[in-house]
């Protein structure tokens, strides 16, 4: 990751309580090393508490952006970081939906992991797309319409997907270099 450099580049994590901590805090760290600017989106305002698996807090986040006044123009790129609980909230926010719709018809790269595809079956963006995810979400984005595959990182058509936190390098890497190649284009 550090071979990537994206200076200036702002990138959205969308995310609520319930979020799995690796999967927030790695892709941050990532979007750092890289130059760029990590945005915590969230429909919270304050505060968000994250989780270690879906029973045991873990440390709390402040939000940077109230998703009612977020911009999808403002960010080069989206990630939606899983945990149970996290997911299932944002995928039937309808802020939420609108907003990550914007990224796809924009043509901005866009990822999730573990539980974050959740939201994408709600929004019609998976038909013909090749996606990977938690197990459990299998059978919800076949029926959206991807094709489900058990790999550690899956690029197809903009989208990253990945399993879950042990594939966090994989999926960082993956996703930084489509928001280098965006916005170098």
């Amino acid at each position: 990751m550090a071979d990537t450099s994206i200076p200036g580049t702002k990138i959205a994590l969308l995310t609520t309580k319930g979020v799995e901590q690796p999967e927030l805090t790695e892709p941050i760290a990532a979007i750092e090393a890289a130059n760029a600017t990590p945005v915590i989106v969230s429909p919270d305002e304050k505060q968000i508490q994250a989780m270690k698996g879906d029973w045991e807090h873990a440390d709390h986040f402040d939000v940077d952006v109230h998703l009612p006044s977020a911009n999808p123009e403002d960010y080069a790129g989206l990630i939606l970081p899983g945990g149970t609980l996290n997911a299932d909230t944002l995928r039937i926010d309808e802020d939420a939906q609108r907003f990550v719709k914007a990224f796809f018809d924009a043509g901005k790269p866009v990822a999730a992991i573990c539980h974050g595809p959740w939201i994408l079956t709600e929004i019609g963006v998976l038909s013909g797309r090749t996606v990977t995810s938690f197990p459990s979400l299998k059978t919800d984005l076949t029926n959206a319409g991807a094709n489900w595959i058990d790999d550690a990182a899956v690029v197809s058509d903009g989208l990253v997907t990945s399993r879950n936190p042990n594939d966090l390098d994989d999926f960082n890497r993956a996703f930084l270099a489509l928001v280098a190649d965006s916005v170098e284009s």
